[in-house]
Protein backbone atom coordinates (compact mmCIF):
# COMPACT_ATOMS: atom_id res chain seq x y z
CA UNK A 1 0.00 0.00 0.00
CA UNK A 2 1.38 3.37 -0.97
CA UNK A 3 0.69 6.36 1.26
CA UNK A 4 1.11 9.92 -0.02
CA UNK A 5 0.66 12.89 2.31
CA UNK A 6 -1.25 15.88 0.92
CA UNK A 7 -1.22 19.22 2.79
CA UNK A 8 -0.83 17.39 6.12
CA UNK A 9 -4.57 16.74 6.14
CA UNK A 10 -5.11 13.96 3.63
CA UNK A 11 -3.54 10.64 2.90
CA UNK A 12 -4.02 8.78 -0.37
CA UNK A 13 -3.74 5.01 -0.39
CA UNK A 14 -3.57 3.25 -3.77
CA UNK A 15 -3.55 -0.48 -4.52
CA UNK A 16 -3.53 -2.06 -7.96
CA UNK A 17 -3.93 -4.17 -9.89
CA UNK A 18 -5.97 -6.79 -8.01
CA UNK A 19 -5.16 -9.62 -10.40
CA UNK A 20 -8.34 -9.66 -12.44
CA UNK A 21 -8.47 -11.07 -15.95
CA UNK A 22 -7.73 -7.73 -17.53
CA UNK A 23 -7.51 -4.06 -16.75
CA UNK A 24 -6.17 -2.27 -13.71
CA UNK A 25 -8.09 -1.86 -10.46
CA UNK A 26 -7.46 0.91 -7.92
CA UNK A 27 -8.62 1.33 -4.35
CA UNK A 28 -8.32 5.01 -3.39
CA UNK A 29 -8.76 6.01 0.26
CA UNK A 30 -8.73 9.58 1.55
CA UNK A 31 -8.45 10.52 5.23
CA UNK A 32 -9.24 13.92 6.70
CA UNK A 33 -7.57 15.41 9.75
CA UNK A 34 -11.00 15.52 11.45
CA UNK A 35 -11.22 11.72 11.41
CA UNK A 36 -13.43 11.43 8.34
CA UNK A 37 -12.60 9.09 5.48
CA UNK A 38 -13.76 8.16 2.00
CA UNK A 39 -13.01 5.25 -0.28
CA UNK A 40 -13.55 4.72 -4.01
CA UNK A 41 -12.73 1.56 -5.98
CA UNK A 42 -12.36 1.75 -9.77
CA UNK A 43 -12.28 -1.51 -11.73
CA UNK A 44 -10.96 -2.26 -15.22
CA UNK A 45 -11.02 1.34 -16.43
CA UNK A 46 -10.58 4.78 -14.98
CA UNK A 47 -14.26 5.76 -15.13
CA UNK A 48 -15.86 2.55 -13.84
CA UNK A 49 -16.52 3.28 -10.15
CA UNK A 50 -17.74 0.08 -8.45
CA UNK A 51 -17.53 1.00 -4.76
CA UNK A 52 -18.05 4.25 -2.85
CA UNK A 53 -17.75 4.51 0.95
CA UNK A 54 -17.93 7.47 3.32
CA UNK A 55 -16.85 7.07 6.93
CA UNK A 56 -17.18 3.30 6.53
CA UNK A 57 -20.73 3.47 5.16
CA UNK A 58 -21.19 1.90 1.70
CA UNK A 59 -22.96 4.33 -0.61
CA UNK A 60 -22.51 2.29 -3.82
CA UNK A 61 -21.39 -1.29 -4.42
CA UNK A 62 -21.57 -2.78 -7.92
CA UNK A 63 -18.61 -5.13 -7.60
CA UNK A 64 -18.90 -8.58 -9.14
CA UNK A 65 -17.18 -11.91 -8.68
CA UNK A 66 -17.12 -12.44 -12.45
CA UNK A 67 -13.46 -11.89 -13.39
CA UNK A 68 -14.32 -10.92 -16.95
CA UNK A 69 -17.51 -8.86 -16.49
CA UNK A 70 -18.14 -9.50 -20.19
CA UNK A 71 -15.09 -7.44 -21.03
CA UNK A 72 -13.99 -9.84 -23.75
CA UNK A 73 -17.35 -9.77 -25.56
CA UNK A 74 -15.96 -7.61 -28.35
CA UNK A 75 -13.05 -9.98 -28.83
CA UNK A 76 -15.49 -12.82 -29.36
CA UNK A 77 -17.63 -10.83 -31.80
CA UNK A 78 -14.97 -9.13 -33.92
CA UNK A 79 -12.55 -10.51 -36.47
CA UNK A 80 -10.52 -8.92 -39.25
CA UNK A 81 -12.60 -10.28 -42.13
CA UNK A 82 -15.87 -9.00 -40.66
CA UNK A 83 -14.36 -5.59 -39.94
CA UNK A 84 -13.37 -5.19 -43.58
CA UNK A 85 -16.77 -6.39 -44.76
CA UNK A 86 -18.41 -3.85 -42.46
CA UNK A 87 -16.24 -1.04 -43.83
CA UNK A 88 -17.14 -2.08 -47.37
CA UNK A 89 -20.89 -2.26 -46.83
CA UNK A 90 -21.90 0.05 -43.98
CA UNK A 91 -24.33 2.82 -44.84
CA UNK A 92 -22.14 5.85 -44.30
CA UNK A 93 -25.13 7.79 -43.00
CA UNK A 94 -24.94 5.57 -39.90
CA UNK A 95 -21.32 6.40 -39.09
CA UNK A 96 -20.47 9.59 -40.95
CA UNK A 97 -21.17 11.95 -38.06
CA UNK A 98 -18.80 10.32 -35.60
CA UNK A 99 -16.10 9.53 -38.18
CA UNK A 100 -16.23 13.02 -39.66
CA UNK A 101 -15.94 14.53 -36.19
CA UNK A 102 -12.96 12.28 -35.45
CA UNK A 103 -11.21 13.33 -38.65
CA UNK A 104 -11.96 17.03 -38.12
CA UNK A 105 -11.15 17.35 -34.42
CA UNK A 106 -8.09 15.12 -34.33
CA UNK A 107 -6.55 16.63 -37.46
CA UNK A 108 -7.16 20.11 -36.03
CA UNK A 109 -5.23 19.41 -32.82
CA UNK A 110 -2.49 17.82 -34.94
CA UNK A 111 -2.16 21.05 -36.92
CA UNK A 112 -1.97 22.97 -33.65
CA UNK A 113 0.80 20.67 -32.44
CA UNK A 114 2.75 21.24 -35.65
CA UNK A 115 2.25 25.00 -35.52
CA UNK A 116 3.09 25.80 -31.90
CA UNK A 117 5.38 24.46 -29.18
CA UNK A 118 3.55 21.83 -27.16
CA UNK A 119 4.91 18.98 -25.04
CA UNK A 120 8.12 17.43 -26.27
CA UNK A 121 7.65 18.87 -29.79
CA UNK A 122 8.16 15.40 -31.24
CA UNK A 123 5.84 16.05 -34.18
CA UNK A 124 7.53 19.34 -35.05
CA UNK A 125 10.91 17.62 -34.99
CA UNK A 126 9.75 14.95 -37.43
CA UNK A 127 8.00 17.53 -39.62
CA UNK A 128 11.13 19.67 -39.86
CA UNK A 129 12.95 16.73 -41.44
CA UNK A 130 10.09 15.60 -43.68
CA UNK A 131 10.32 15.72 -47.44
CA UNK A 132 7.20 16.88 -49.33
CA UNK A 133 6.64 13.44 -50.83
CA UNK A 134 7.55 11.45 -47.71
CA UNK A 135 4.08 10.56 -46.55
CA UNK A 136 5.28 8.14 -43.89
CA UNK A 137 7.21 10.88 -42.11
CA UNK A 138 4.34 13.33 -42.53
CA UNK A 139 1.89 10.81 -41.10
CA UNK A 140 3.90 10.00 -38.01
CA UNK A 141 4.78 13.69 -37.51
CA UNK A 142 1.11 14.66 -37.63
CA UNK A 143 0.02 11.92 -35.24
CA UNK A 144 2.81 12.73 -32.80
CA UNK A 145 2.02 16.45 -32.99
CA UNK A 146 -1.57 15.81 -31.96
CA UNK A 147 -0.31 14.01 -28.88
CA UNK A 148 2.26 16.76 -28.23
CA UNK A 149 -0.57 19.27 -28.01
CA UNK A 150 -2.87 17.05 -25.99
CA UNK A 151 -0.21 16.04 -23.47
CA UNK A 152 0.97 19.64 -23.31
CA UNK A 153 -2.42 20.84 -22.10
CA UNK A 154 -4.01 22.08 -25.32
CA UNK A 155 -7.76 22.46 -24.63
CA UNK A 156 -8.88 21.50 -28.15
CA UNK A 157 -11.30 18.52 -28.26
CA UNK A 158 -10.20 15.04 -29.31
CA UNK A 159 -12.33 12.06 -30.38
CA UNK A 160 -11.20 8.98 -28.47
CA UNK A 161 -10.75 5.32 -29.40
CA UNK A 162 -10.75 2.58 -26.75
CA UNK A 163 -11.16 5.24 -24.08
CA UNK A 164 -8.00 7.09 -25.12
CA UNK A 165 -7.51 10.42 -26.84
CA UNK A 166 -3.99 9.49 -27.90
CA UNK A 167 -5.28 6.29 -29.48
CA UNK A 168 -8.03 8.26 -31.19
CA UNK A 169 -5.43 10.59 -32.68
CA UNK A 170 -3.14 7.74 -33.71
CA UNK A 171 -5.91 5.76 -35.38
CA UNK A 172 -7.19 8.69 -37.44
CA UNK A 173 -4.64 11.41 -38.22
CA UNK A 174 -2.30 9.30 -40.44
CA UNK A 175 -5.28 8.31 -42.58
CA UNK A 176 -6.37 11.94 -42.96
CA UNK A 177 -2.81 12.88 -43.95
CA UNK A 178 -2.68 10.18 -46.64
CA UNK A 179 -6.18 10.97 -47.92
CA UNK A 180 -5.45 14.68 -48.23
CA UNK A 181 -2.07 14.16 -49.89
CA UNK A 182 -3.39 11.63 -52.40
CA UNK A 183 -6.72 13.36 -53.00
CA UNK A 184 -8.67 10.28 -51.91
CA UNK A 185 -12.48 10.69 -52.03
CA UNK A 186 -14.05 11.48 -48.66
CA UNK A 187 -16.20 8.34 -48.68
CA UNK A 188 -13.12 6.15 -49.06
CA UNK A 189 -11.38 8.00 -46.23
CA UNK A 190 -14.33 7.47 -43.88
CA UNK A 191 -14.45 3.76 -44.65
CA UNK A 192 -10.70 3.55 -44.02
CA UNK A 193 -11.24 5.28 -40.67
CA UNK A 194 -13.81 2.62 -39.81
CA UNK A 195 -11.23 -0.08 -40.56
CA UNK A 196 -8.60 1.66 -38.42
CA UNK A 197 -10.90 2.32 -35.45
CA UNK A 198 -12.37 -1.18 -35.38
CA UNK A 199 -9.04 -2.98 -35.73
CA UNK A 200 -7.63 -0.79 -32.97
CA UNK A 201 -10.63 -1.56 -30.74
CA UNK A 202 -10.47 -5.26 -31.61
CA UNK A 203 -6.89 -5.51 -30.43
CA UNK A 204 -7.57 -3.54 -27.25
CA UNK A 205 -10.72 -5.50 -26.39
CA UNK A 206 -8.60 -8.51 -25.47
CA UNK A 207 -6.17 -6.41 -23.45
CA UNK A 208 -8.45 -4.10 -21.46
CA UNK A 209 -8.73 -0.33 -21.41
CA UNK A 210 -5.87 0.10 -18.95
CA UNK A 211 -2.71 -1.96 -19.24
CA UNK A 212 1.05 -1.71 -19.06
CA UNK A 213 0.93 -2.40 -22.82
CA UNK A 214 1.05 0.89 -24.74
CA UNK A 215 -2.23 1.40 -26.61
CA UNK A 216 -0.42 3.29 -29.36
CA UNK A 217 0.75 -0.10 -30.63
CA UNK A 218 -2.85 -1.15 -31.30
CA UNK A 219 -3.80 2.21 -32.78
CA UNK A 220 -0.67 2.49 -34.93
CA UNK A 221 -1.40 -0.96 -36.30
CA UNK A 222 -5.00 0.07 -36.92
CA UNK A 223 -3.90 3.22 -38.73
CA UNK A 224 -1.63 1.22 -41.03
CA UNK A 225 -4.52 -1.12 -41.82
CA UNK A 226 -6.71 1.89 -42.59
CA UNK A 227 -4.05 3.25 -44.93
CA UNK A 228 -3.76 -0.15 -46.61
CA UNK A 229 -7.54 -0.06 -47.17
CA UNK A 230 -7.32 3.53 -48.38
CA UNK A 231 -4.80 2.45 -51.00
CA UNK A 232 -6.92 -0.43 -52.21
CA UNK A 233 -5.55 -3.21 -50.00
CA UNK A 234 -7.80 -6.13 -49.20
CA UNK A 235 -7.94 -8.70 -46.44
CA UNK A 236 -4.64 -10.48 -47.12
CA UNK A 237 -2.70 -7.22 -47.18
CA UNK A 238 -4.39 -5.97 -44.02
CA UNK A 239 -3.86 -9.25 -42.15
CA UNK A 240 -0.15 -9.25 -42.96
CA UNK A 241 0.12 -5.59 -41.97
CA UNK A 242 -1.25 -6.48 -38.53
CA UNK A 243 1.08 -9.44 -38.04
CA UNK A 244 4.18 -7.59 -39.25
CA UNK A 245 3.39 -4.57 -37.09
CA UNK A 246 2.68 -6.54 -33.92
CA UNK A 247 5.86 -8.53 -34.46
CA UNK A 248 7.81 -5.26 -34.35
CA UNK A 249 6.58 -3.08 -31.48
CA UNK A 250 4.54 -5.30 -29.14
CA UNK A 251 5.76 -4.86 -25.59
CA UNK A 252 6.21 -1.09 -25.59
CA UNK A 253 5.12 -0.05 -22.12
CA UNK A 254 2.53 2.49 -21.06
CA UNK A 255 3.67 4.54 -18.09
CA UNK A 256 0.82 7.02 -18.01
CA UNK A 257 -0.22 9.99 -20.13
CA UNK A 258 2.82 12.24 -20.58
CA UNK A 259 4.83 14.05 -23.30
CA UNK A 260 6.74 10.93 -24.34
CA UNK A 261 3.46 9.44 -25.62
CA UNK A 262 4.07 11.43 -28.80
CA UNK A 263 7.34 9.63 -29.46
CA UNK A 264 5.70 6.26 -28.81
CA UNK A 265 2.91 7.16 -31.23
CA UNK A 266 5.44 8.05 -33.94
CA UNK A 267 7.18 4.71 -33.39
CA UNK A 268 3.88 2.80 -33.54
CA UNK A 269 2.76 4.51 -36.76
CA UNK A 270 6.14 3.86 -38.34
CA UNK A 271 6.04 0.19 -37.30
CA UNK A 272 2.54 -0.18 -38.71
CA UNK A 273 3.50 1.34 -42.06
CA UNK A 274 6.68 -0.75 -42.10
CA UNK A 275 4.44 -3.80 -41.71
CA UNK A 276 2.43 -2.66 -44.72
CA UNK A 277 5.53 -2.03 -46.83
CA UNK A 278 6.99 -5.40 -45.87
CA UNK A 279 3.99 -7.18 -47.34
CA UNK A 280 4.01 -5.00 -50.45
CA UNK A 281 7.64 -6.01 -51.00
CA UNK A 282 6.99 -9.75 -50.54
CA UNK A 283 8.39 -9.85 -47.02
CA UNK A 284 6.66 -10.96 -43.84
CA UNK A 285 7.02 -12.51 -40.40
CA UNK A 286 5.90 -16.12 -40.01
CA UNK A 287 4.40 -18.18 -37.22
CA UNK A 288 7.20 -19.09 -34.83
CA UNK A 289 9.07 -15.83 -35.42
CA UNK A 290 9.16 -14.68 -31.81
CA UNK A 291 5.65 -13.98 -30.54
CA UNK A 292 4.05 -14.38 -33.98
CA UNK A 293 1.55 -17.24 -34.20
CA UNK A 294 0.24 -18.64 -37.48
CA UNK A 295 -2.87 -16.72 -38.47
CA UNK A 296 -3.75 -13.09 -37.74
CA UNK A 297 -6.46 -13.91 -35.20
CA UNK A 298 -4.10 -16.17 -33.27
CA UNK A 299 -1.40 -13.48 -33.28
CA UNK A 300 -3.84 -10.89 -31.94
CA UNK A 301 -4.85 -13.29 -29.16
CA UNK A 302 -1.22 -14.03 -28.35
CA UNK A 303 -0.37 -10.34 -28.03
CA UNK A 304 -3.49 -9.80 -25.90
CA UNK A 305 -2.32 -12.55 -23.56
CA UNK A 306 1.14 -10.97 -23.27
CA UNK A 307 -0.36 -7.56 -22.53
CA UNK A 308 -3.14 -8.69 -20.21
CA UNK A 309 -1.43 -11.43 -18.24
CA UNK A 310 2.29 -11.40 -18.99
CA UNK A 311 2.75 -7.69 -18.29
CA UNK A 312 0.81 -7.63 -15.02
CA UNK A 313 3.93 -7.42 -12.90
CA UNK A 314 5.29 -4.85 -15.34
CA UNK A 315 2.36 -2.64 -14.36
CA UNK A 316 3.14 -3.11 -10.66
CA UNK A 317 6.76 -2.14 -11.24
CA UNK A 318 5.79 0.93 -13.27
CA UNK A 319 3.50 2.07 -10.44
CA UNK A 320 6.35 1.61 -7.95
CA UNK A 321 8.63 3.77 -10.06
CA UNK A 322 6.00 6.44 -10.74
CA UNK A 323 4.92 7.02 -7.14
CA UNK A 324 8.28 6.28 -5.52
CA UNK A 325 9.39 2.81 -4.50
CA UNK A 326 9.67 3.78 -0.85
CA UNK A 327 5.88 4.36 -0.74
CA UNK A 328 4.97 0.85 -1.90
CA UNK A 329 5.18 -2.26 0.30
Amino acid sequence: VGVISKKDALELSMVGPFGRASGVDYDVRVFGDNGGSARVVMAKNHTNVVLVERDGEILQDTRTDDPSDGENALTELLNVADIIEFADTVDLADVEEVLSRQAEYNYAISCEGLKNDWGGRVGKLYASDAYPDDLLTQAKAAAAAGSDARMGGCPMPVVIVSGSGNQGITASVPIVVYARALDIPREKMLRALAVSDLISIYQKSGIGCLSAFCGAVSAGTGAACGIAYLLGGRIEEIEHTIVNSLGTVSGMVCDGAKPSCAAKIASAVEAGLLGLQMYRHDSQFYGGDGIIVKGVENTIRAVSSIARDGMRETDNEIIRLMIGEETVK
